[in-house]
């Protein structure tokens, strides 16, 4: 069955079902990928980190890490068959108010802005 998309969590959120996500993006930027399914219709990728604090500007490390999930997001929409841009947060408080979605700029050409 092929997935619908993309479904981003942050670490500060409780894990869904008990069980994890699909794939953890930590601070440093490296990916660790679940031993087993999340959810038979979407891929669940979490952010380490707590997207609810404000914050003033965000760390090269941060930025690194939304990069990471640019790209993670493109080859698994490639891999799988859906659109780049099915990309929907886990509920309204995660991953968390201050989420920077403007910089998940996805584009099928994967060309990063």
């Amino acid at each position: 069955m092929p997935y619908y998309g993309v479904v981003v969590h942050h670490s500060a959120c409780y894990a869904i079902n008990g069980k994890g996500y699909d794939f953890f993006i930590a601070k440093s930027g490296a990916i660790i990928p679940s031993s087993e399914q999340t959810d038979p219709l979407y891929i669940h990728i979490c952010l380490e980190g707590d997207f609810s604090q404000p914050r003033n500007e965000w760390t090269p490390m941060q930025k690194e890490q939304m990069f990471i999930l640019n790209k993670l997001v493109l080859r698994l929409a490639h891999l799988n068959d859906f659109q780049p841009q099915d990309i929907f947060p886990h509920s309204n408080s995660c991953p968390g108010p201050i989420f920077p979605w403007s910089q998940l700029v996805i584009s099928p050409e994967d060309r990063y802005h």
